[in-house]
Formats: structure tokens, C-alpha cells, sequence
């Protein structure tokens, strides 16, 4: 028999025990559905507070696609940060490659925006995933993506 997954959710504060990030690029608030080595959903609460709408843009906030790619690799952190047991250590984690990403449809404020991320391969440095966000069940945006992740001192 198995043991349970010790954390099948990350709430801001576990959040930041894993990952570095902070305001103002700290670009997930919760996520859920975690299976270590598997995969989880990172949520975002799409607020018109964020800093990259002042200029992107002033008349029709739209969240930039490279925010979106951004919050899915910080789902992806946070699902390596509890497959390797990494929580209160400094994990760093580095992108090495965005592939076939595409983007369907504007991010904007009131939008709650769900990555949906996949472990395609990992267990040792280097990870990679697949990534999918979505609002209310609409794709928003699709990348595989990886990431080496290195333990500091």
C-alpha cells in the first residue's frame, strides 16, 4: 500500500516555503490537485492590481502571454518542490525551453486562470512539462516546457 502524498495543496504560504518568487512576479495563489511526479493546478486570481497592466495595456488589460508560460512553470516548481521534498530549501529553478506554445484566448482582470500542469519527464535536475491554462474551461494557452532545478547551498 501506498503511502498518501503529504500535501495534495499549496496555499500561498506553502507556496513560498518552495518557490523564490515574490511580489511583483509571484504569479500563482494556490495550487491544487497535487500528485507528486504527476502533476497539479496552479490558480491564479486575475486582478486589474497587477503591475504589467499599466502598460499592457492602459485602455485593455490583457495578461501577457510570458506571464501565462510563467505561472504554468511556477505550478510546475511547486509540483517538483513537493515530489523531491524540497520545501524549505532553496530550490532554484531555471527554464531551458518553451516548445510549441501557443496562445487562444486574452487573460484579463476578474479572469481566475488554471494551469493545468503535466510532469512529462523528471526525477533529476532537469524536468519537463506540459501546460495548459484555461479560464472557466476555455483554453487560454498551451506550452511543454523545461526547467533545471538546482539546490543552493
Amino acid at each position: 500500500m501506498t503511502e498518501p502524498a503529504p500535501y495534495t495543496e499549496a496555499n500561498l504560504s506553502l507556496i513560498k516555503r518552495i518557490i523564490p518568487h515574490r511580489y511583483p512576479f509571484l504569479l500563482i495563489d494556490k495550487v491544487v490537485d497535487i500528485v507528486p511526479n504527476e502533476g497539479a493546478v496552479g490558480i491564479k486570481n486575475v486582478t486589474c492590481n497587477e503591475p504589467h497592466f499599466q502598460g499592457h495595456f492602459p485602455d485593455e488589460p490583457i495578461m501577457p502571454g510570458v506571464t501565462i508560460v510563467e505561472a504554468m512553470a511556477q505550478t510546475a516548481a511547486v509540483v517538483v518542490g513537493i515530489s523531491t521534498d524540497t520545501i524549505d530549501k532553496k530550490l532554484g529553478t531555471y527554464f531551458m525551453a518553451i516548445d510549441k506554445c501557443k496562445f487562444r484566448r486574452m487573460v484579463v482582470p476578474g479572469d481566475v486562470l488554471k494551469m493545468h500542469v503535466k510532469v512529462l519527464r523528471g526525477g533529476g535536475k532537469v524536468w519537463k512539462f506540459e501546460g495548459r491554462a484555461e479560464v472557466d474551461g476555455e483554453l487560454a494557452a498551451t506550452a511543454e516546457f523545461m526547467a533545471m532545478m538546482d539546490l543552493k547551498g
